[in-house]
């Protein structure tokens, strides 16, 4: 549930870096609009997301398919595609903080 909400998040957060004018000062993504599934879930921002992996204070997950990793992903993220979650979710620590994509 955590690692679907964490997808939910970042798929959201790239939406909206993407299709908004960057001149523009970006707001916070509010997490309690009804579009948005599982609110109680923390969010994280891209910004967030970035400082996490430069600092590797995070395991970051491409939860999209195979083929897609292999076409470009995130440098050092895993690949663990959101269909498999349920099977290998013992290859990631319970401790770490685990922020997922699919964007």
């Amino acid at each position: 549930m955590i690692f679907l909400g964490a997808l939910l998040l970042l798929g959201a957060g790239a939406w909206y870096f993407l299709n908004t004018d960057q001149t523009e000062q970006a707001s916070p993504i509010d997490s309690s609009a009804s579009q948005i599934p599982y609110p109680e879930i923390p969010r994280v921002s891209l910004a967030d997301a970035h400082a996490a992996l430069a600092i590797q204070s995070a395991v970051i997950v491409d939860v999209r398919g195979e083929e897609f990793y292999q076409q470009g992903h995130v440098a050092g993220a895993l690949s663990i595609p959101e269909d498999q979650l349920p099977e290998r979710i013992n290859e990631l620590d319970p401790n770490a903080w685990i922020i997922t994509y699919c964007t």
